[in-house]
Parts: structure tokens; C-alpha cells; sequence
């Protein structure tokens, strides 16, 4: 049936049930939702059983918004919050989302801006017509975060617009006939690097994930070219697991060649993934390189992203959904499970994941609702990958920094902006608040200032503990006077020359650029520094290099001796060890029939994979890339 005939038949029935005297103004399709726009919010809210009772009806997900004609002015609305919201809340921020008709009102005390019992609250709904929305301002503001919405708020009308024609082609309908479901693997199978994989069934083209492979010139992009993902605008929808620019960073290159579809990401994968994009933009320019997009498809890719929390269940396609689950790799990162058809098939990509609680997020979902097939990564699938605990790893760290310092050399630790900068500078408040390392700087370069501050705004996504801490105790641990923003070149210089102890946090992770080249650079041929890794290290970077031990190496135009102290860390990784991946295969509730093991070395591939078959019994595959797999 025709979208514009199923609008109309909703017409008829949203007549049946709401009373005359609530004036309905608009009904359209935005996205998964039916968005009935009303003249009359108030008399709505004052009776939530219509929507309870449309809903049941015709079997929809219903949003009810206030019609523009009752909002107020944006300028003029700012104006009567500011009125409205008592001293004693400590107003931090006020943004308005005009594409849903909400305002988010950041404050220090958010139950004395609500009111009680939503008194407040209730209050400035009926004065300016917007839903308000009150959140605890974070303790570390967020540019990122601040341009995005204010970006969203420039682009309101586009992104309705781009909401609504989704809105028709997720409603078109499933076909009739045989029924498939298949996946092609395009990047990152046998290899860490470029993660993208295609979902397909007779309705729909999915892809999950589209990276690069920071270590490769030649081969850094996934296999996007190939006829069945050809041309992008046949793409239904791209999910993203995590931030990291091997699992998002070409996202903004669909749209450079045509692609005009939705992003799924959680909220702080959309703000992260824009941080790192941006970035990426960066390094590109200062290296001299073309970069594959500009700022201009990130900027769409913006407009384009919808974002989902933890559990949030939503139609991406007429014949699959998807809800994401808490994933433990990096703040935001999901575990993807998508139900196809009705009941047909369930499959789940696991993306990158920690199946452990650390320091900053709890362990990695299990349990699904069904689970027929899973594709679960094995960057330390081998038999002998097995990483020390994190309190082992507190351990060595402190032992390794306390070598140093009492040396009076300086500690270098390369990190990824997200997640392993946090885990690490939670450990050293600590380790310097108990005495236990004597209490130097801790310089900060790099993105990772930035990064940490979208980890405040996202309380919600970190452990229980950490958020107690901070919310409860009033104890930040990321924002330790410790930490010392490295805000530009000639701070950096100064810090490279001073002759006093420090300990560095800077990116890249891997040594593959970044400020923390500068570093290396000035402080490899000194034999009482100390160069910490504390992530993974791809084959082909500067960094597994080293590790390797590797006592020359050429950067730029200059060799390079490398005299200091290395060491590794692998406690703090973001990714499962051998024992934790299969302790989470052996968990999986309900247990898949088959599982696809990616994102490994070949070799950690093929021995994850066959472990899993031997000990549990379950169908395992190691699909090399552009290989296709038909479950169904």
C-alpha cells in the first residue's frame, strides 16, 4: 500500500479516538515514529490514555508534538526559562531542539528546576509551548557537544525534512516471496582495520560499520565499490558500533559519493565520531595528504545521524530492527542486535568488546532477547593473548612511572583520545592521591581534554561506582589538578625542554602521528624516559614497531635511536582477552547456533574460532573479506 494511503487510513482511525476539541494540525511519518502534531499539547498531556489507545490501534510508535504555531520564540522562550528556573538550580545551559520541539535545561541541581513533583517543569511547558527536558549540566563542558546541537538547531528544517522522506521509505512495506538474510564482509575480517559489513535480505541493504585502516596507505578502505553494495543510495541504513576510526572513520565518504541515508549510533558515538572525523581532517592536512571527505559530508553526516540509547528498540529498514546493547570498549560502544522479519532471524555484531568491568564501564551485555547468529571480534582471540587484571596492571604502571621519575625521566604514554586516556588517568589520580607514585604533572595533548569532557556529559553510559563518585561523593577523578591541558605548539615545546619530571598523555595510540610524534622524537634517544603502550599496537605502525623492539626508526626525513625504556601495559585494553572472549561465548544467553569471528589477525582468528567449536560445540566460520554467508 502507498505511504500516502496508509497516512490516510491513519487519519481516519487517530478521528475515531481523539476528542474534537483537541485540535490535531499535521500526521506524518519522521523516521520509525507516526509524529502527530497538535494545537492543543496541554490537553494531550492531561490525557495519556489517547496515545495508549491510538497505539494499540494501529500498531505504531507514537510521538505527540506541540504544532510551531504554540511554540514560542526561541530568543523569547531563553528569555522566560531564565525567569522561571530558580537561582538555587544554578542554570548552566539552555538548548533547544526544534525538530522535536524540545529544550534540554542543564542545571547543577536539577530537582529544584523540576519542581516538585514536575511542578516547574509543567510550568514552563505551558509558557513557551516546548517540552523541557532538565539534565545535570556536566563538570566539564564540551565544545563538541555544544556545536553539534547548536548545529542541529541551525539545520532543523533539513533534518525534519530528511526524518520524513526516511519516514516514507521505512513504511513502504515488505515484499511477498522467499526469504533471505545474508551477510558480505567488506573490511576487517582476518585483519584489524576497516570494519564494514554488509546486512542483506529481499528489502534491505544494512551496513555495519565503515572504517579505515589507520596502518595502510594501499588498502585502508573497506570494499565499498562492489556491485552488491553499489550504488550507496540502494544503502538503507549504516550502523555504527563505536567511535573509532577504524569502525567509523570513512562514514562521512558514503555521502561524498551519494549515499543520503540515516547513521544509528548512540548519542556519545555521534559526538565522538565527530570529534575523531574532525580530527582525522586534521592530520590529513598537516601531513600533506587528501583526505577521502571534508567537513562538509561530516556536517551531513550530522543531519543524517539518528541517535539511540542503550536498549532502545527502532525500525531501520520494513523488515529489520535494531537495539543496541552495552558493549564496555569505549564510551558509547554497542553491541548491535538486529531482529529480521518476524521472528525470522536474529543476528548481533559484537564490534569491539570488554567483558570485564573496568574502571569506567561495566562489562559487556550477554543476554538477547534471541540469538541465532553472532559476529564477534578477536583482537585477542590467540591462545597466549591473555592480559593481566586491571589491578595487575595498576601495579605494573606504578612500578614502571615510580622506575622512572625517581631517575628523573620522563613517562610517555600513547593513548587513543577515547577510553584508554580515561582508564589511565583515573589510575594515576589515584595512585598519586594514596602516595603511592610521587605527584608530577600529568600533561594531556591531544584530543583527549575534549574527549574526557564528552565522558561528563554522558554520566549515564559509565559504571555505577564511577557516577556515585562524581555525583554522589563529589569526587571527579577526571578532573584532578593533576591534569594539565597541553593547549597548543608552544606549551608543547616548553614542556619537550623542561628538564623537570612529568608523566604524558598524548595521541595517537599507535605512534601512527599526532602530538605525541613530537615527544618521541625528543625524548627517544634518552635512556631514562620511558615510553608506556597501553593499547593495541596494529602490525605496520610505528608503535608495534617499537614494541617489537626495534632500536631505529625513520620518521619523516630523520632516524631516529631508540634508546629509551619501552614497556606494555596490556592490562588497561579495551578489548577482551583470550579468557574473557570465550567466558563471553560460554555466557551468551540464548547461545547462537553460529558465530563469525572478525576484527583479529588471521592467525587469532582461526584459533578464537576453532576454540569456540571445540568447547561449546557451536558452528564457528573465518570468512575472509568479500566472502558472503546465506543464513537463511
Amino acid at each position: 500500500m502507498p505511504v500516502e494511503d496508509i497516512l490516510r487510513k491513519i487519519e481516519e482511525e487517530v478521528k475515531t479516538v481523539i476528542p474534537s476539541d483537541i485540535r490535531i494540525t499535521d500526521i506524518e511519518f519522521e523516521g520509525a515514529e507516526l509524529v502527530i502534531y497538535t494545537a492543543d499539547p496541554e490537553k494531550f498531556a492531561e490525557r495519556s490514555e489517547l496515545i495508549k489507545q491510538l497505539a494499540k490501534k494501529i500498531q505504531k510508535r507514537i510521538v505527540v508534538r506541540a504544532d510551531k504555531s504554540v511554540l514560542e520564540d526561541v530568543e523569547k522562550a531563553e528569555e522566560k526559562i531564565k525567569e522561571l528556573v530558580p537561582e538555587d538550580a544554578k542554570l548552566v545551559n539552555i538548548y533547544f531542539e526544534p525538530d522535536v520541539g524540545e529544550v534540554t535545561i542543564e542545571v547543577e541541581k536539577p530537582g529544584i528546576a523540576i519542581g516538585k513533583k514536575g511542578a516547574l517543569l509543567n510550568e514552563i511547558r505551558k509558557t513557551i509551548g516546548w517540552t523541557p527536558k532538565v539534565i545535570r549540566a556536566p563538570p566539564m563542558p564540551s565544545k563538541t557537544v555544544r556545536e553539534i546541537r547548536e548545529y542541529l538547531r541551525m539545520v532543523a528544517e533539513e533534518r525534519i525534512e530528511f526524518l520524513r522522506k526516511l519516514g516514507r521509505r521505512l513504511h513502504r512495506g515488505a515484499s511477498e516471496g522467499e526469504k533471505w538474510i545474508r551477510i558480505t564482509s567488506l573490511g576487517g575480517y582476518r585483519e584489524v582495520g576497516r570494519s564494514c559489513t554488509l546486512l542483506s535480505t529481499p528489502d534491505s541493504k544494512i551496513l555495519i560499520d565503515c572504517g579505515l585502516d589507520v596502518s595502510s596507505s594501499e588498502n585502508g578502505s573497506p570494499y565499498l565499490h562492489m556491485p552488491e553494495v553499489l550504488p550507496l543510495e540502494s544503502i538503507d541504513g549504516v550502523v555504527v558500533t563505536h567511535a573509532h576510526l577504524d569502525h567509523a572513520g570513512l562514514i562521512p565518504m558514503l555521502f561524498k559519493y551519494g549515499y543520503d541515508g540515516p547513521i544509528y549510533a548512540t548519542y556519545p558515538t555521534r559526538d565522538v565520531m565527530i570529534l575523531l572525523q574532525m580530527d582525522y581532517l586534521r592530520v590529513c592536512a598537516d601531513e600533506a595528504k587528501k583526505p577521502p571527505y571534508s567537513s562538509e559530508h561530516i556536517r551531513k553526516e550530522i543531519v543524517n545521524t539518528i541517535p539511540l540509547n542503550y536498549g532502545d528498540t527502532t525500525d531501520i529498514t520494513p523488515d529489520i530492527r535494531l537495539t543496541m546493547h552495552r558493549a564496555g570498549h569505549i564510551l558509547g560502544s554497542a553491541i548491535c542486535h538486529f531482529h529480521i522479519g518476524d521472528g525470522l532471524f536474529n543476528i548481533a555484531f559484537s564490534g569491539d568488546l570488554k567483558y570485564e568491568k573496568t574502571w569506567l564501564f561495566s562489562a559487556a551485555t550477554t543476554r538477547f532477547p534471541r540469538l541465532e547468529a553472532m559476529v564477534i571480534e578477536s583482537t585477542y582471540g590467540g591462545k597466549n593473548d591473555i592480559q593481566p587484571s586491571r589491578k595487575k596492571a595498576t601495579e605494573q604502571l606504578k612500578e614502571i612511572i615510580k622506575k622512572t621519575l625517581e631517575s628523573r625521566g620522563k613517562v610517555l604514554i600513547p593513548v587513543f583520545a577515547i577510553g584508554r586516556s580515561q582508564e589511565v588517568m583515573i589510575v594515576l589520580e589515584h595512585l598519586m592521591r594514596e602516595k603511592e607514585i610521587p605527584e608530577v604533572p600529568v600533561y594531556l595533548d591531544g584530543m583527549i581534554w575534549e574527549a574526557t569532557a564528552i565522558h561528563t556529559v554522558y554520566p549515564e553510559y559509565l559504571n555505577n561506582d564511577l557516577r556515585k563518585k562524581i555525583f554522589q561523593e563529589g569526587e571527579n577523578p577526571l578532573m584532578s589538578d593533576i591534569f594539565v591541558r597541553v593547549e597548543n605548539y608552544d606549551r608543547r615545546r616548553e614542556i619537550i625542554d623542561d628538564s623537570d619530571e612529568c608523566i604524558i598523555l598524548a595521541t595517537s595510540g599507535m605512534l601512527n602521528g599526532g602530538p605525541v610524534m613530537e615527544y618521541f622524537k625528543s625524548w627517544a634517544e634518552e635512556e631514562r624516559n620511558t615510553l608506556i603502550f597501553v593499547g593495541y599496537q596494529a602490525e605496520g605502525t610505528l608503535g608495534r614497531k617499537i614494541q617489537k623492539g626495534w632500536k631505529e626508526v625513520v620518521i619523516g626525513d630523520k632516524v631516529i635511536k631508540v634508546e629509551m625504556n619501552i614497556e606494555t601495559c596490556e592490562g588497561f585494553s579495551g578489548h577482551s582477552d583470550r579468557k574473557q572472549l570465550m567466558n563471553y561465548v560460554k555466557n551468551l544467553t540464548p547461545k547462537p547456533k553460529k558465530i563469525i569471528v572478525n576484527h583479529g589477525e588471521e592467525s587469532k582468528c582461526i584459533d578464537f574460532a576453532s576454540s569456540i567449536h571445540k568447547r561449546y560445540g557451536i558452528s564457528t566460520l573465518t570468512i575472509k573479506n568479500l566472502e558472503t554467508i546465506r543464513f537463511r
